[in-house]
């Protein structure tokens, strides 16, 4: 892969792939994983590709451990790795987000020793607790990157006033948001602007819509058992239809360029600011081939015109995540002056 499909992550960050790959797919959440040589083969071609900007996850199922003996001869130390904590499942099956201190050390170091590695290149917050300032989480987080476990800091679905807050304490190299034509709270919510102005990367995941933006999802029935997306709102029975008007549309600007809506969409995303980084995954190499294409594709003023009013003129039916899972995103914690909870030492 060429310097030109390399760009800066935000104003401190280092060089990355423009495109990055999302891990998760290949070990949760889209129905049973395949075996392990056909996911090593994946990241193998993925790899060799020079696609070299990773994202996992500590709630990823067995993803940091698939990482960790990925059997690539210097992969390590070429590869941008990017990992999150925060989210976790008490022993009853329950779904929780933990910020506190010891947390998160100690998840750092369990994710560390996951990966084999004794450095993570980019740690991310992946959601917030709403009833702990964010300024005690970063603080926590910039003593490991002080101690040198970490090299850049990340924070996932949170607010503008958040990030503001947070790149008081330590600067935030990246925030990861779900961003596509189907989900565009990242610039009606000024997440956009905020990073704009801090000169922090915004890291936009599912942007493929989770699929449904390619135009290969026809049907709610297309879902395997244990695939999240079948409990999805947004690709309810109710809705799936009213949405593909929309992906409809996408294709017909993709198919007048030569391209797919898929890498129609992917570029769309990366022309719309040089601090967006789409990280879209997949578990099939031709998938990822197709991915790759749109670091091909340019988009012009009159096409990014027309793919903005094709989303203003979409009415997108459903929420992105089940009701249960919605509280988590785009948080405002509680302000750090207004706190009087166990951790408030960690700031003096």
């Amino acid at each position: 892969m060429s310097a030109n499909n390399t760009k800066k992550l935000g104003k401190n960050g280092p060089q990355v792939t423009a495109l990055g790959f999302g891990c998760m797919g290949l070990s949760a959440f889209y129905g049973k994983p395949k075996p392990d040589e056909e996911r090593y083969d994946v990241l193998d071609h993925i790899y060799k590709s020079g696609e070299l900007f990773w994202d996992s996850a500590d709630m990823y199922a067995d993803s940091e451990d698939l990482l960790g003996s990925e059997g690539n001869p210097g992969a390590r130390e070429n590869v941008f790795l990017a990992t999150k904590f925060a989210n976790f499942v008490t022993p009853e099956g329950k779904r929780v987000v933990r910020n506190e201190p010891d947390y998160i050390r100690q998840q750092c170091n369990k994710s560390m020793e996951r990966l084999g590695t004794d450095y993570i290149d980019l740690y991310y917050m992946h959601r917030a607790d709403k009833s702990q300032p964010i300024e005690i989480t970063v603080k926590i987080m910039k003593e490991l990157q002080d101690a040198g476990k970490v090299r850049y800091l990340g924070l996932s679905e949170v607010s503008a006033d958040t990030i503001r807050r947070a790149c008081k304490v330590a600067h935030i190299d990246a925030v990861q948001m779900e961003y596509s034509p189907f989900s565009m709270e990242v610039e009606q919510e000024g997440v956009l602007d905020a990073c704009r102005e801090l000169g922090v990367a915004i890291v936009a995941y599912s942007p493929l819509g989770r699929g449904f933006l390619t135009g290969s999802i026809k049907s709610p029935k297309d879902f395997e058992e244990g695939d999240f997306r079948a409990i999805s709102p947004r690709f309810s029975e109710e809705n799936f239809h009213k949405n593909l008007e929309l992906v409809d549309t996408l294709k017909k600007v993709a198919d007048k360029k030569g391209c797919t809506a898929g890498q129609l969409t992917l570029a769309w995303l990366m022309n719309s600011d040089p601090l967006v980084f789409p990280i879209p995954g997949t578990t099939r190499t031709k998938n990822f081939d197709e991915n790759m294409g749109s670091l091909k594709v340019n988009i012009s003023k009159e096409e990014d015109q027309e793919i903005r009013k094709a989303i203003e003129n979409a009415e997108v039916a459903g929420s992105r995540y089940p009701e249960a899972a919605s509280g988590a995103l785009m948080v405002d914690t509680i302000p750090l002056d207004e706190y009087n909870g166990p951790h408030k030492s960690v700031m003096s």
